[in-house]
């Protein structure tokens, strides 16, 4: 018989996506025993109830309360409230394909991992979603990741959203709650410590909505190189020439740009990352509908220099306390 799935929610804002998301995972193709548990923040909209709703008229989903609105702290909360040995992390906005939690428990299974997810398929609708998506599975907008841009399924560094093991959880105490942003990659790399296997499923693939202007976009970004960084000083070695590579670039621009009035061959180095950037969106922007297309080098700038002046300006004060706070909290 198959494994029974608890899959947790961390909700905020999510009204006009909730219903479909949740009934998506319900009408999930899978032959055991489901629960979704809906850990819901303090929303600006109706999104306490729509779940309220939901939970009324189907006893396999529940309600939490995460007053915090932290992601990491409501799926800590949803995780402590489920009790199916696996554990699916699924967004309210995220849509599932109908084999999703099948081919995640066949692929557990097979490969004995903690930890299996598939790619973040970025689909957009406006212009500016067409070139966000474009760029957010491009190399060029976030390196060779490969939930991000696809391959050959096998270990990995992190994945997306992600289908766990409950004890693999249990084993590492759960998500960090201090962690704002990276608490996916921070785990993952927790498990990897303690000896488990992260495995990469590209049959598994969840649409995914980007942001839809450049002010959310950039504070999309400028968040992730923040707490990356912080997640580089907690744990040492785990930064490479990939995550450098946009705080390198960010340097160079503003020298070039400070130096250029004085030695006008320091322009060179902000003209050549111009030119690199208009290249490179000629190349990746094939198929794109020309709005989007214009707009593709907006978004490869905004995605670079984002995250780049994050990782940059991170301080030391977001520095992980000696003390973790997790699983173990809620458990104990």
């Amino acid at each position: 018989m198959s494994p029974s799935i608890s899959v947790i929610m961390p909700v905020l804002n999510e009204e006009r996506h909730l219903r479909q998301a949740v009934q998506q995972v319900l009408e999930q193709d899978y032959d055991g025993a489901i629960e979704v548990v809906l850990a819901v923040g303090p929303s600006k909209d109706r999104t306490q109830e729509v779940a309220d709703a939901i939970a009324a008229a189907d006893p396999r989903v529940s309600v939490v309360p995460n007053p915090t609105g932290r992601t990491p702290n409501a799926l800590n909360a949803a995780i402590a409230a489920s009790s199916g040995g696996i554990v699916a992390r699924v967004d309210g906005h995220a849509m599932l394909p109908e084999d999703y939690l099948r081919t995640a428990v066949r692929t557990l299974e097979e490969t004995g991992a903690d930890n299996v997810g598939g790619i973040m398929a970025a689909e957009g609708v406006t212009p500016f979603e067409q070139a966000v998506a474009r760029a957010m599975t491009s190399k060029i907008g976030v390196g060779n990741a490969a939930f991000h841009v696809g391959g050959e399924g096998g270990p990995a560094d992190t994945v997306y959203l992600g289908v766990f093991r409950r004890e693999a959880l249990e084993r590492v105490g759960g998500y960090d709650e201090h962690f704002q942003r990276a608490q996916d990659w921070e785990m993952n790399h927790r498990i990897r410590e303690s000896g488990g296997l992260v495995w990469f499923q590209p049959k598994m693939r969840v649409s995914y909505r980007p942001r839809p202007n450049v002010r959310a976009l950039a504070k999309q970004y400028f968040h992730y190189g923040r707490w990356r960084r912080v997640v580089a000083r907690t744990h040492q070695g785990t930064i490479n020439l990939r995550y450098l590579a946009p705080p390198t670039a960010v340097l160079g621009i503003v020298l070039g740009l400070v130096v250029a009035p004085f030695f006008w061959l320091a322009a060179v180095i902000p003209a050549a990352y111009l030119v690199a950037i208009l290249a490179g969106s000629v190349l990746t922007g094939r198929g794109l509908p020309p709005g989007a297309l214009a707009l593709l080098p907006v978004a490869y700038m905004t995605m670079h220099l984002s995250w780049g002046f994050g990782f940059l300006t991170s301080s030391p004060k977001l520095n992980k306390p000696r003390e973790g706070i997790g699983l173990h909290d809620l458990f104990n």
